[in-house]
C-alpha cells in the first residue's frame, strides 16, 4: 500500500503546485481511494504530474466539511464519474469563520446525485482500510475550534466537528492512522482507534491543527504521544513547521514533515 500526497501547504518538487489544503491518495492492491481534495482542483493538476489517473479512483472520502479539504470535490466528480464519495451526515452543515465568512462545502445536488454515501458507523473499503466515523472527546484539552462557527436553527453556535472522521489502515497487527486536521483532537482521534482495535500504532499522518495551539494542548499533545509511542510521526498542514520541530525535538518519535509529492510505502 502507498499513501502520495497529491497537495498539501508545501511543496519542493518542481512540476506540481501547493495550496493551503490537504488531499491524499491511497492506492493497495485492490483500490484507489482518495482522502480530501484540497482547497481547488490544483490536487487533480499535481495527480497528472505524478502519473496518478484520477478517472480511476474508486472512492472518495471526506474528512471533514472546511473548504480547504473539499474545495476540489466538484472538479473531482466532473473528472471522475464513477467514485462514490463517504462522508458523515453533517458533512454539509454551513460553517463560518467567526467574522462570519464562509469557509464549509455547498452542497450540488445534481453532481452528487447518486454518488454520496453517508457514514455513520466503520466501515472497511477495501481489506484493512477502515473509515472510522466517531471519534469520543476522552479529553476535552484536546479539542481545535479556534473561532469556528456552524450554523444551526438560523444562529451561529460553536462548530463541534461532528462532521469528522479520520481513516485507519491495519497492517502488520499495527495500526496506520490518517487524520485531516485532528479539529477533535489528535489524542482523541488516536484513542478512539487504539480503543477499537487494540492494536500498536506504526504510523500517525496528516494535520494536527497545532500551529496555534494553547501550552495546555501542548502539553497534553506532547504527554500522550510519549505514552502511545508510535512508531512512526508524519505531520503536516493545520500543525505548523514550528509545533513540528518541537514535537520532533520533545517526543523522540522518528518523525518527518510531509508535502506535497512525498510517497509512503506501508508494507503488507
Amino acid at each position: 500500500m502507498k499513501i502520495i500526497t497529491l497537495i498539501e501547504n508545501l511543496v519542493y518538487k518542481q512540476g506540481l503546485t501547493a495550496e493551503h489544503g490537504l488531499s491524499l491518495y491511497i492506492e493497495s492492491d485492490n483500490k484507489k481511494i482518495l482522502f480530501d481534495t484540497g482547497q481547488t482542483g490544483l490536487f487533480i493538476q499535481n495527480a497528472g504530474n505524478l502519473g496518478i489517473a484520477i478517472d480511476e479512483i474508486d472512492a472518495l472520502v471526506l474528512s471533514h466539511g472546511h473548504y480547504d479539504h473539499t474545495g476540489g470535490l466538484y472538479p473531482f466528480l466532473e473528472v471522475n464519474k464513477k467514485a462514490k464519495v463517504y462522508a458523515k451526515r453533517e458533512l454539509f452543515e454551513p460553517k463560518y469563520r467567526s467574522n462570519k465568512t464562509f469557509i464549509g462545502t455547498p452542497k450540488n445536488e445534481n453532481l452528487l446525485q447518486d454518488r454520496i454515501i453517508y457514514v455513520d458507523e466503520v466501515t472497511e473499503l477495501d481489506e484493512g482500510f477502515f473509515i472510522m466515523p466517531n471519534i469520543p472527546i476522552k479529553y476535552p484539552v484536546d479539542i481545535h475550534s479556534d473561532g469556528l462557527l456552524k450554523s444551526a436553527n438560523d444562529e451561529l453556535i460553536p462548530d463541534d466537528f461532528a462532521d469528522e472522521l479520520f481513516i485507519s489502515l491495519v497492517r502488520k497487527n499495527k495500526i496506520n492512522i490518517i487524520t485531516a486536521c485532528s479539529h477533535r483532537g489528535i489524542t482523541n482521534i488516536c484513542q478512539a482507534a487504539t480503543d477499537y482495535f487494540n492494536l500498536q500504532v506504526q504510523l500517525i499522518l496528516g494535520g494536527f491543527h497545532m500551529k496555534n495551539c494553547t501550552t495546555e494542548q501542548y502539553i497534553h499533545i506532547t504527554h500522550y504521544l510519549r505514552m502511545l509511542q508510535p512508531l512512526s510521526l508524519g505531520v503536516c498542514h493545520c500543525t505548523g513547521i514550528e509545533k513540528f520541530a518541537d514535537l520532533h525535538h520533545e517526543c523522540e518519535i522518528p518523525s518527518f514533515y510531509n508535502y506535497t509529492g512525498n510517497e509512503l510505502k506501508l508494507l503488507d
